[in-house]
This record gives structure tokens, C-alpha cells and sequence, in this order.
């Protein structure tokens, strides 16, 4: 697929405000006749601080990039770091440990167990890992993500929308470098969506975490700082400031391109 003139492939500079950095990252699936290049010598980093949202057809690899950054699959060559750590040189129980102490996960189904409170959900993690929540900073969340008034409902007693805040709640609770968000509002309507996008946003501004986003939705990649694009494995393109116009836009641009190529 030939690239749009109007905005070059961004090329990115190691830099020390990283949460995260991939590096000529690859991951490639099967063998001979099977084999699927999933990422192509992908680098990119995400900066500390900021909301990117991945964008791309279904296909292009921008799941697989989330999973690959977030130390739920492997590479298949490069580099994939959390702030300064080498995700490949870690073993099984030090990737464990990274990802229950370093990494928050918010996915499209919510993932909450029916027989717990939203309190209880949401501190579910530590309490496995045997650590108290920060009461300062847990109250912080909860606010941010409005749940107050609903912390001793249990799931069922709960809508798609405040169940996602638990979720995003969870998210934050143990103070993650980043945040890896995966099509969260697919299973919400667009009021709710709207919502937990706004939380994710706050979390962002408000509370100084770091957030990614895999997402096919122009509205819901306008509430990011920075947006960047993939297809057949390979970054395409970014966008900073975005709105749902401009998304939408340079992906109009992409179906062009891929028509005429």
C-alpha cells in the first residue's frame, strides 16, 4: 500500500520519556507455506504521559503490536522495553510480575468476577499479589472513574458502562507505568463509551498515567493525544491532536491508496 504525501512515516528517537519503545519489532506466525508476517520491523515509542490510540484495518497487526508491547506474546525478532526492561530477557514468573505490577489491561469484555464487589474487583490484583492498596491513591481512582456510590454493587447490579469503569478502575489501582486498552467500548453503547473514553482521557491529564488503545472507532481515537496507523504490519502514519474528522479522513485516504495500489 503506497503512504499518503501529506504526512511522512514518523521516524522516533530514543528518548528517556518512554513508558514504552518498540524497536524493528517483528512477530511472524507459522512456518513455510503458513507463514503470516503479523509485524514488520515495527519501532515506535509511547510517551510517558500521553494517550495513543493504534489504528488499522482488521488484520494489520495492531492487536498483535498491543500484545507484543504488553508482554502477552512473544517477538519473533527486535525489541519490545516497558520503561527500561527488556521484555525478552525476562523469564516467566519476572514477566508475571511486570505485568501485575507494571502494566495495567483493559479489554473489551470486562472480565470481572460475578461473586465480587466493584471494591473487591477492583483490588482483586493486589490482593492476589498480597499488597494493600494505597487508600489515597485508590479513592483518587474511584473518583476519577465515578464509582463512589457504587462500590458494594456486584456486576449484575451493575450497567455495561459502570462495569467498564470498574474495569479501567482496576486498571489504574496499582499506579501502572502504562495502560493497554484493547477496543475498550466495543461492548458499550456510544453514551457509555463515551464515558469510559472520558476516564481513560482523565486517567491521562489528571492522574499522569499512560495509556494505549487499540481501536477501529474515529470518535473514540479523537480522545487520544496522538494517533498512529498500521497496515500489513507496517507504521503507515500518525496524527497528533486528533479529531474524529482528521481520523477519519486520512483513513479514507488509506482505502484510496489500497484501491489504486
Amino acid at each position: 500500500m503506497s503512504l499518503p504525501t501529506t504526512a511522512p512515516v514518523p521516524v522516533h528517537s530514543p528518548s528517556d520519556s518512554a513508558a514504552a519503545r518498540a524497536t524493528g519489532l517483528s512477530k511472524v506466525y507459522g512456518e513455510g507455506e503458513t507463514r503470516v508476517i503479523a509485524l514488520d520491523s515495527v519501532s515506535l515509542e509511547f510517551g510517558r504521559g500521553r494517550f495513543t490510540a493504534i489504528m488499522g484495518p482488521s488484520g494489520s497487526g495492531k492487536s498483535t503490536l498491543m500484545h507484543c508491547m504488553a508482554g502477552l506474546d512473544s517477538v519473533s525478532a527486535g525489541s519490545a522495553r516497558i520503561g527500561d526492561t527488556e521484555l525478552s530477557s525476562l523469564n516467566d514468573r519476572q514477566l508475571t510480575r511486570l505485568r501485575r505490577d507494571s502494566i495495567g489491561f483493559v479489554f473489551q469484555a470486562f472480565n470481572l468476577l460475578p461473586t465480587l464487589t466493584a471494591l473487591e474487583n477492583i483490588t482483586l490484583p493486589m490482593a492476589i499479589a498480597g499488597r494493600r492498596p494505597d487508600q489515597r491513591w485508590l479513592d483518587t481512582v474511584v473518583g476519577t472513574v465515578g464509582l463512589s456510590g457504587r462500590l458494594n454493587h456486584r456486576p449484575a447490579q451493575l450497567s455495561g458502562g459502570q462495569q467498564q469503569r470498574v474495569a479501567v478502575a482496576r486498571a489504574l489501582a496499582s499506579r501502572p507505568e502504562i495502560i493497554f486498552a484493547d477496543e475498550p467500548t466495543g461492548n458499550l453503547d456510544s453514551r457509555s463509551g463515551s464515558e469510559v473514553l472520558g476516564f481513560l482521557r482523565d486517567s491521562v491529564r489528571e492522574l499522569g498515567r499512560t495509556v494505549v488503545m487499540v481501536t477501529h472507532d474515529p470518535a473514540a481515537a479523537a480522545y487520544a493525544d496522538r494517533v498512529v496507523f498500521v497496515a500489513d504490519g507496517r507504521l503507515t502514519d500518525e496524527l497528533i491532536a486528533p479529531t474524529a474528522e482528521s481520523v477519519l479522513d486520512r483513513m479514507r485516504q488509506f482505502d484510496a491508496k489500497g484501491r489504486t495500489s
